[in-house]
């Protein structure tokens, strides 16, 4: 092990590149490959399944932590892979459609969105905040390659987005999934609808964060993780050191280590060099 050694882990929507990019600063590229340099693993932590983050790797990564925990490479190996089973996808994917919830279905190779949200949001168009959610739909859709609901033909699901029109539409779900599932809950838009992530208890971003250490026989202690969301919540509190971005979320600023600046002013060669992780 080289003196020093660390494990570095990175959120990628909000914190290596801007949300629904594929395109991270060269600031962060460059310090990513001076880290591996200097001999640090670097791995991605992401929400996103392999098919989503894919485009990334091309930048040269150490492994990555893909479906907040779910599928798990390191050094070219997988050491984790944990799709929800056929009954636990069945039971998610008809209480969200029964109570009139959208669903965004991440597989290993592919997403799958209902193409009704869409229509949706169209038609209460006028409401608070539904326009600009149409527009971020449609811009991820295309970057991220997610294709519409008919296409999915039942392949394995390692987590399922969603968006409820209000709160209440998504009490009976909770009372039902709950047992198989934890439900990382974003902030309540002004439309009134919700939107969270649907997530096997088996698995987070934390408990992936401990495998690939023991995968690399370095302790949690010696690594660092990177976020902005609230999903990357556990991430961070396992990493030995846990670092929000500037323009992360308010309470994942409170249970940070340090806060770096934001994802357009720099902030992953900022953290990486205010820790000591490179040198120049």
């Amino acid at each position: 092990m080289v003196v020093g050694q660390k494990i570095i882990f990175l959120d990628i929507d909000g914190t290596l590149t801007e949300a629904g990019s594929n395109d991270p600063p060269q600031s962060a590229l460059q310090a990513i490959a001076r880290a591996r340099e200097e001999g640090h693993f670097v791995f991605l932590c992401t929400g996103r399944n392999y098919d989503m983050l894919r485009p990334l790797l091309r930048y040269g990564f150490d492994g990555f932590i893909a479906s907040s925990g779910g599928y798990i490479e390191c050094l070219g190996r997988v050491i984790y892979d944990c799709p929800m089973t056929e009954a636990q996808r069945q039971s998610a994917m008809g209480i969200l459609k029964k109570n009139g919830i959208f669903r965004t279905v991440e597989c290993r190779d592919g997403t799958y969105a209902d193409e009704s949200l869409k229509a949706y949001l169209r038609d209460h168009a006028g409401e608070a905040g539904n326009s600009e959610l149409l527009r971020w739909r449609e811009q991820i859709e295309e970057v991220l390659n997610i294709r519409p609901m008919r296409e999915y033909k039942g392949q394995p699901v390692y987590k399922i987005v969603f968006i409820s029109p209000t709160r209440e539409q998504f009490s009976e779900p909770r009372k039902v999934l709950e047992a198989d599932f934890a439900f990382c809950m974003h902030e309540e838009n002004q439309g009134g609808y919700i939107n969270g992530e649907v997530v096997n208890r088996k698995f987070d971003k934390g408990k992936a964060v401990q495998r690939v250490c023991r995968c690399l026989n370095i302790p949690a202690c010696d690594s660092v993780a990177i976020g902005d969301s609230m999903n990357d919540r556990e991430m961070l509190e396992a990493a030995g050191l846990g670092i929000c971005m500037e323009n992360g979320n308010r309470e994942l600023k409170k249970i940070a280590d340090d806060i770096c600046p934001s994802v357009w002013k720099d902030g992953i060669r900022s953290a990486f060099t205010k820790h000591q992780l490179i040198h120049w």
